[in-house]
Order: structure tokens, then sequence, then C-alpha cells
């Protein structure tokens, strides 16, 4: 997104550094530009939700973060989510309906939330774009960047 000049704010539960997971060892830091409890989905265009176990275990059960989440379908902003972190989406109890795609190993979880689960590697559904992992991201990303041109 910082290639085609948009605009990226790190969103976190605390002020600092977040630590990338990739594979089987910690990767890059980036610094927090906004703390959850301060942020509003009013000030953004888009909310795009990283994936990985232990991220999105952590941001699921944050009120502050489904409530974020939440307010970004309420307004009608896209949503773009990979991975795991379609289990943050359950939480919004929004999904009844959705066609969307995610990690195969959540698949139930979102099945039984209501959404129509689908094994492709980018699947848009009005704003809402989901990936399954990051072997997708080009087709992820190509989404998120259509989108945001709208």
């Amino acid at each position: 997104m910082k290639k085609e000049g948009i605009s990226v704010d790190v969103i976190s539960l605390k002020e600092g550094k977040i630590k990338v997971w990739k594979e089987t060892k910690w990767s890059d830091e980036f610094k927090v530009d906004v703390i959850i409890d301060n942020a509003h989905a009013t000030d953004y265009d888009m909310l795009v939700l990283p994936g990985g176990v232990m991220n999105t275990d952590t941001l699921r059960t944050n009120q502050s973060v489904v409530k974020f989440v939440s307010d970004f379908f309420e307004q009608g902003k896209p949503v773009a989510a990979i991975c795991h972190a379609g289990s943050i989406l359950i939480e919004t109890g929004l999904l009844k309906g959705k066609q969307l795609t995610s990690y195969k190993s959540i698949k139930t979880d979102l099945i039984n939330a209501g959404a129509d689960w689908k094994d492709e590697e980018v699947v848009v559904d009005h704003k809402l774009i989901t990936s399954r992992s990051p072997k997708d991201l080009p087709a992820f990303c190509e989404k998120i960047i259509e989108a945001l041109k709208k």
C-alpha cells in the first residue's frame, strides 16, 4: 500500500513496536502509530487485518478491537482479512451470508458463524476482501489496492 502512495497506520493494543512472525521465527518490527483505544473507524478508509494464530487469538478477545472491526462493517467501509484474521471477524457477529475464505483451520468456525466459505486465493464479497494464506498475498494486495482506488 505504501508503494502505491497510500497512508498506513499500524494500530495495536499498546504503544511501541510490533514484531512479525515469519514461518518459524520473529522477523521485522514496525512502529505502532495508534493504540486501539484511540482508533476510530471514521478516521480510516479501510481496515486490513493481518493473520497469524497468536496475533488473531489475542485480538479477537479484545472488546475494543471487536468494536473497531464492527464499526467498519456498520459504516460500509472495506475490510480485508487474511489467513487466521477471519477469527476476529467471527467475533463481530456480522458474517451471516457473507462469502469469504481463510486459512483452512478456521473454515468450520466461519461456516458456524454463518459465512459461505470458499477455497479460493481471494474472495471479494462487496466490501469484504479475504485470502487464505501468505502465498495468496499478491492477489489479496491487488484487490485491496483496487478497493482503495474506488
